[in-house]
C-alpha cells in the first residue's frame, strides 16, 4: 500500500475517533511516522481532508461502475444500490462527525458539495431506464437530484443524526425508501 493510501487510512480512523478535532499529529502517530514524513506527502490538515474526500469519491464513483455494469440486478435494484452506494473500504466512516465541516471548513465543504452535485450521468441514466420500462413513474431527475442532494447537506450541516441517534447508513436507508416509495400506505400517488 502507497504511503499516500495509508495516510488517509489514518485520517479516517482519526475521524471516526476525534470527529474534525484530528490533528497532523494524531496521523503522524497513528502511522508511526515523523512529522516531517507527513508533510513531505500533504502540507496541511485540510489538505489531507481535501485528499480524502476524492479519495472516498473516487472509490464511490468507480464502486457505481460496478453497480451498472452488474447483470444480475434489476433496473430498480441498480437504483437503489447506486443512490446509497458505499465502498466496503470506507463503510467505518462515521458521516455524522461532519456536521461542523461547513463553519470550520468550508473549503472541504464545497468540495464535497460539489462532488455529490456532480457526475450523475450513471444515476440519471438507470433512472431513465427504469422510466422506460415502467418501473418507476416520469419524475423531474434534477428536481429528485436537488432532493437527494438536499438531504445529504442538510445531514451535514447539522447534528440531527448524532441528536436522533441514527447512523448515516440508516438515514440514508430512511430516505431512499421515502424518495423511491413516499410516505403513503399505498404507495400511490393521489390526484387530489
Amino acid at each position: 500500500m502507497e504511503l499516500k493510501e495509508k495516510i488517509i487510512d489514518a485520517v479516517i480512523e482519526e475521524f471516526n475517533e476525534k470527529g474534525l478535532k484530528f490533528t497532523m499529529d494524531d496521523i503522524a502517530k497513528n502511522m508511526g511516522i515523523s512529522k516531517r514524513t507527513l508533510y513531505t506527502v500533504v502540507q496541511e490538515k485540510e489538505a489531507l481532508f481535501i485528499e480524502a474526500v476524492d479519495t472516498v469519491f473516487t472509490a464511490i464513483k468507480q464502486s457505481e461502475r460496478e453497480i451498472v455494469e452488474d447483470e444480475t440486478l434489476d433496473i430498480v435494484d441498480k437504483l437503489k444500490k447506486i443512490l446509497i452506494v458505499m465502498p466496503e473500504r470506507y463503510k467505518t466512516i462515521d458521516f455524522r462527525q461532519l456536521y461542523g465541516l461547513k463553519s470550520k471548513f468550508p473549503r472541504i465543504y464545497a468540495k464535497i458539495e460539489n462532488r455529490l452535485e456532480t457526475d450523475w450521468d450513471a444515476t440519471f441514466k438507470i433512472m431513465e431506464q427504469a422510466i422506460e420500462q415502467g418501473r418507476i413513474r416520469q419524475i423531474n431527475l434534477p428536481v429528485f437530484q436537488a432532493m437527494f442532494n438536499g438531504t445529504i447537506e442538510y445531514y451535514l450541516s447539522r447534528s440531527v443524526l448524532i441528536d436522533c441517534q441514527i447512523s448515516y447508513e440508516d438515514a440514508m436507508k430512511q430516505m431512499l425508501d421515502i424518495l423511491i416509495h413516499g410516505v403513503l400506505e399505498d404507495e400511490g400517488p393521489t390526484n387530489q
